[in-house]
C-alpha cells in the first residue's frame, strides 16, 4: 500500500468525505473504500464490502457512519442509500471452514481484496481500514479508524455488516440453540452457555479456542479464561 498522493493532506475536521474530497483535488477521481464484518465472531462468515462512492451531494449518504455506531435500523436505511447511490458495490461472503483453511488475518485481506475486484467500476485509489492490503493492482492507503473517518470505508463498513446481519438471522432458524440473531456469532455469555450444552454446529470456526474446547479438541479452561481471550484464534 502506498502513502497518500505527494502533497496532499486531510485536515482532522474535515468530516467523513474529506479523505475523498482531497484526494479528488489531486486528480484521483474513484475512490474505493473497503472494510470487513465479523473477523472476531467464532461462528458464522466473515463478510468484505467494498463501495465507491460518487462525487459530490450524490455520494451523501444520510446518516452515514461507522456500522459499529449505527442501530440496526440506521444501517438496513444507509444501506439502502448506498447500494442506490453508489457508482460501484460489492460484498463477498467468506464461509467458516474457509475461515478455518486460511486463518482469520489471511482470509480478512483474502477477502478485502475479492471485494475490490468484484467492483463494477476499476478504482483509482482504496482505502482500508486499519491495516494495507496489499495485491489490489490499485495504490492505496490504510487509514486509522477508517469507518469512522472515511465515508467510502463507512459505506463498506455498512455493506459488510448488513450482509452479515442478515445471514445470521438466516443461520439462527437453521440453529435455534445458538440465538444466532441477538449476537451474531460473537461471544457472548449465553453463546458460551450453548456451545457448553450443545458443541459447536457446522458453522462454528474450530480455529478459536473456544470452540475447540467445545469439540473437546482443547482442555477445558480451569482458569476462568475471560471472554476476550476465547476469541482468539489458535
Amino acid at each position: 500500500m502506498s502513502s497518500l498522493p505527494r502533497g496532499l493532506t486531510v485536515r482532522r475536521d474535515a468530516g467523513i468525505y474529506g479523505f475523498e474530497r482531497a484526494l479528488r483535488r489531486h486528480g484521483v477521481g474513484l475512490v474505493a473504500g473497503v472494510d470487513e464484518a465479523g473477523r472476531g465472531a467464532c461462528a458464522g462468515p466473515l463478510v468484505a464490502g467494498a463501495a465507491i462512492l460518487p462525487a459530490g451531494k450524490a455520494g451523501i449518504v444520510p446518516g452515514l457512519a461507522d456500522s459499529k455506531l449505527l442501530t440496526a435500523a440506521a444501517r438496513e436505511r444507509c444501506y439502502a442509500q448506498i447500494v442506490r447511490r453508489a457508482l460501484a458495490w460489492a460484498v463477498v461472503v467468506i464461509e467458516p471452514g474457509e475461515c478455518d483453511r486460511l486463518g482469520m488475518h489471511v482470509a480478512n485481506v483474502e477477502a478485502l481484496r475479492r471485494a475490490v475486484a468484484l467492483l463494477d467500476v476499476r478504482p483509482d485509489y482504496v482505502l482500508s481500514d486499519g491495516f494495507p492490503v496489499d495485491g489490489l493492482g490499485v495504490p492505496g492507503l490504510a487509514v486509522w479508524k477508517g469507518d469512522k473517518v472515511a465515508a467510502c470505508v463507512a459505506a463498506a463498513s455498512v455493506l459488510a455488516k448488513v450482509t452479515r446481519d442478515r445471514i445470521m438471522v438466516d443461520l439462527h432458524h437453521e440453529y435455534p440453540a445458538y440465538d444466532f440473531a441477538t449476537h451474531k456469532g460473537y461471544i457472548t455469555e449465553d453463546h458460551s452457555a450453548a456451545l457448553r450444552e450443545h458443541g459447536p454446529s457446522e458453522v462454528h470456526r474450530m480455529r478459536f479456542v473456544n470452540v475447540r474446547r467445545a469439540a473437546g479438541i482443547e482442555p477445558p479452561d480451569v482458569g476462568g479464561t475471560t471472554s476476550e481471550a476465547l476469541e482468539s484464534e489458535a
